[in-house]
């Protein structure tokens, strides 16, 4: 055991136990949050109407991004395991109770609207506690081959989600697919518990009754001051800028501009999964990633020049290969971005930080959504993806020109960190 409560070097990241739990019981649980956003924009669409599907998706999605710093502070005071096992079962029930409103009474917006939002608020808790986990339970040097695979659990969750919620909206309607996605939670529940979590040394604490506002400060204070996790959050938040969820926008309406239909942007989309599958595949495999720093600042330059490639295509197949190099490098950028975070982050601040990258990955998709429809309209596709390639390369520049970010290597010696002033239980 080190000095900051991680375990010592053991077995690759893929023949931990503790690891494969954790990435079993996260695959269960994205797989369950797919089935819930299509059941849920399933049963707004049948019962109000497609214009009132995106008042029921935002109703989740505001209280998720506004609540997810907090969400944070609540994984540092309580344990990461401890929120993540509490917050996991909490949507269990949730949903498996809508699901049993929807079966049993007519369901309304009355009925969705807070099932959203009372999700979203325990999404909120759950994602920066689950995210926090990895560092407690493998050791610094395979966080690269954790943040692979979870890559990869995301691609096939996001492959196996909207098939299964396809097939019990078919069979069973939306009660059913609710069923299903509340399963789902507790099957990642049940494999949370069996997780083990070494505890965190105890240090001297300053303030025992510290207010969560103040701890939150303390927590953005901490990214601020900390040379590494400053500049490296600046990046992520650029890197995640445009493909957190605009360029999906930008895909369909590329494919329309250029008449390529349902099924080219299909193919490209594809494509980018593909590419960022095998980023996650190479990276789980791998023994070690050299250079960190500079192979994120290199992957972002890539991006950008594929980005806007990709924007400027004029047939289907080069589109295509773009697509598939634009995955594979964006790839690349947030599987190391995300265990640079990890391993630079002190233990008592997992929680804090992991959800300030985690508003960077979500929270900033809403906003640039309506930008995307608006630059597309009024300058065309091509104009879309220069802009967005230009804010990767704006990223890039920006890594290179941090030092500290520059330099940057996956150590196995854990964080450069400032001691927390109050110590965090498991």
């Amino acid at each position: 055991m080190t000095p900051q409560g991680v375990p010592v070097p053991g077995p690759p990241a893929y023949r931990d136990a503790d690891v494969l739990r954790w990435l079993a019981a996260y695959t269960a649980s994205v797989t369950g949050d797919v089935v819930y956003f299509l059941a849920l924009s399933w049963s707004a669409a049948r019962v109000a109407g497609p214009s009132q599907v995106g008042l029921v998706i935002a109703a989740g999605a505001l209280p998720r991004a506004v609540l997810m710093l907090g969400g944070g502070v609540v994984a540092d005071r309580f344990g990461p395991r401890r929120v993540a096992v509490a917050s996991d079962a909490t949507r269990s029930v949730v949903i498996l109770a809508a699901a049993a409103a929807v079966l049993l009474i007519s369901p309304g917006l009355w009925l969705l609207v807070p099932v959203a939002v009372v999700f979203g608020v325990v999404d909120a808790v759950f994602m920066p506690a689950v995210g926090a986990l990895p560092p407690r339970i493998a050791a610094p040097e395979q966080l690269a081959r954790v943040q692979g695979m979870r890559g990869l659990s995301i691609r096939l969750s996001n492959a196996a989600g909207p098939l299964l919620a396809g097939v019990v909206l078919a069979v069973g309607g939306a009660a059913g697919a609710f069923a299903a996605a509340g399963a789902l939670f507790a099957l990642s529940l049940a494999l949370l518990l069996t997780v083990r979590v070494p505890p965190l040394p105890s240090l001297p604490s300053t303030d025992d009754r510290a207010s969560a506002v103040s701890e939150l400060r303390d927590g953005l204070r901490y990214v601020r001051r900390h040379r590494m996790l400053a500049p490296l959050v600046t990046v992520i938040g650029l890197s995640e800028m445009c493909f957190s969820g605009p360029v999906a926008a930008g895909l369909v309406l590329l494919a329309d501009e250029r008449g390529w239909g349902a099924a080219g942007m299909g193919w490209i989309a594809s494509a980018f999964s593909v590419g960022a599958a095998a980023a996650a595949l190479l990276l789980t495999v791998g023994s070690r990633v050299p250079r960190a720093g500079m192979t994120v600042s290199g992957a972002l330059f890539v991006t950008a020049a594929g980005t806007v490639a990709l924007g400027h295509a004029r047939s289907l197949p080069l589109a295509v290969a773009f697509g598939a190099l634009v995955g594979l490098t964006s790839g690349v950028t947030a599987t190391v971005t995300g265990a640079l975070v990890q391993t630079e982050t002190d233990p008592r601040y997992l929680g804090r930080v992991t959800s300030v990258t985690t508003l960077c990955a979500l929270g900033l998709a809403p906003v640039l959504f309506p930008v995307a429809g608006v630059t597309v309209d009024v300058w065309g596709a091509a104009m879309f993806f220069t802009v967005c390639g230009g804010i990767c390369l704006l990223a890039a520049v920006f890594g290179v020109a941090a030092p500290a970010l520059r330099r940057a290597e996956l150590r196995g010696d854990g964080a450069e960190s400032t001691p927390a002033p109050s110590s965090s239980p498991a």
